[in-house]
């Protein structure tokens, strides 16, 4: 074992200083204060969060190095736009030390947009070629199964998101076996591990739905899952994929790609099966539906059996009933063929009746009118109302005349009489005012 040579100290040398850890981080943030402050800096933001307080928690960072930043709600209530992991920004502000931690930290007065990071945009151009594919369509995606037969789950045996849904498919679907296949989730392994892992269950029998989960964090490390080679492999599988992955603001390629889009992982297992209690209370309303259809069923073959041990137990009864009907049946067809016969036969004689009567009637009704005919023709005759010592007049035309307006003084006309004709001439005339 070698030791270091010993540290000698010169007591004739000048007292060195000997600062405070409080004193020395109050030095160092006036040193910034007076030698950067304010300060304006661009770089990419990672761990976003904003607490219930409303201040505004991240870091920002590039190639080279990373930042800590806080921006407090006075500040955070005049953005306008919503900051998130991925996103280029411009942050304006302070730089000072966090004595509490002794962390170099910038207070950002004020934020803009500087164009989309580069994770993001990665994932934008992934996120576009895939869709230009069609693995995004919802037409090629599948119905979730109400009742699995066994439920795939890939995650990180040492994750909590493993716990959760564990917790929650114990509660829901304890009747319903569970599959786990291990796999990385962060990293530059976790694509090909996820892979595997579900490459697995898809040649597992009767696994017919798998849960891709992951608890939630930045978009470094949630990167695994914006994979392209895993997406295809989600799209190939042949049985329904949930995907659980993050919180419900954190999306990526894998949750575009599954069949189902669950906002966290405890959501993905609370969708991927009917709950037990659905079930048995489905189960319980069958269970007494068919019990009350047997019961009916029973009680009508029961009414029917003791109506035919009736019948069987009493033949000549039913001989007895056989022969009165018959009886009826004969009586009333007699009276069915006898009726007939005698109602048409008095209908004949009434017709007959009728006819005679009414040849009679007519015969006189017609001589009768035509008396009455000539009686009127003869009133119509005009000699008859010439011989009560009327005239007919008419003009040289044989146009009768009327009217005294028809005759001029002068004129000629000629009067027809009971007994013969005379010719007249008009030697004045007036008119009767009616």
């Amino acid at each position: 074992m070698q030791f270091n040579s010993p540290v000698i100290y010169d007591n004739s040398a000048p007292e060195r200083r000997i600062w405070g850890v409080g004193a020395l981080c109050k030095a160092v943030s006036d040193t910034l204060q007076s030698r950067f402050n304010p300060v304006a800096v661009k770089g990419e933001i990672t761990g976003f969060t904003r607490a219930t307080s409303g201040h505004c928690y991240f870091s920002i960072k590039d190639a080279e190095g990373q930042l800590r930043c806080a921006m407090f709600k006075r500040s955070a209530s005049q953005l306008d736009f919503q900051p998130r992991d991925g996103q280029a920004v411009e942050v304006f502000g302070k730089l000072g030390v966090y004595e509490a931690r002794g962390e170099l930290q910038m207070v950002v007065e004020s934020m803009r947009k500087a164009g989309l990071g580069t994770l993001f945009e990665e994932f934008l151009k992934l996120k576009a070629k895939l869709e230009g594919e069609g693995l995004f369509d919802e037409a090629r995606k599948r119905e979730i199964p109400q009742m699995p037969r066994r439920i795939g789950v890939v995650t990180s045996l040492n994750a909590a998101a493993l716990h959760d849904v564990c917790i929650a498919l114990n509660r829901r679907v304890p009747h319903i076996e569970v599959l786990i296949a291990p796999a990385v989730v962060q990293g530059v392994e976790a694509p090909g591990s996820l892979i595997s892992a579900l490459k697995s269950l898809y040649v597992t029998e009767n696994v017919d739905v798998i849960l891709l989960v992951r608890g939630g964090g930045s978009i470094e490390d949630l990167w695994g899952f914006n994979n392209e080679q895993l997406a295809r492999t989600i799209v190939e599988s042949p049985v329904p994929v949930i995907s659980g992955v993050g919180h419900e603001t954190d999306f990526t390629i894998a949750d575009f790609c599954a069949d189902l889009r669950a906002p966290t992982p405890t959501a993905a297992a609370e969708l991927c099966a009917l709950p037990r209690d659905v079930l048995l209370e489905r189960l319980s309303g069958l269970s007494e539906w068919l019990t009350a259809q047997a019961h009916l069923i029973i009680d009508r073959e029961s009414q029917r059996l003791d109506y035919l041990q009736q019948h069987l137990g009493r033949p000549s009864e039913w001989l007895h009933a056989q022969e009165v009907m018959l009886t009826r049946f004969f009586n009333r067809l007699r009276e069915g063929v006898r009726k007939p016969i005698e109602q048409a036969n008095n209908k004949t004689q009434l017709q007959a009746l009728r006819l005679s009567n009414a040849i009679k009637n007519t015969h006189q009704s017609r001589k009768d009118r035509l008396q009455r005919a000539g009686i009127r023709l003869e009133l119509l005759d005009p000699s008859l109302v010439l011989k009560r010592g009327y005239a007919w007049l008419s003009n040289s035309q044989g146009v009768p005349v009327t009217q005294v307006k028809q005759l001029e003084v002068g004129q000629l006309v000629q009067a027809t009489l009971g007994d013969g004709e005379a010719d007249l001439s008009v030697i004045s005339k007036s008119i009767t005012s009616k």
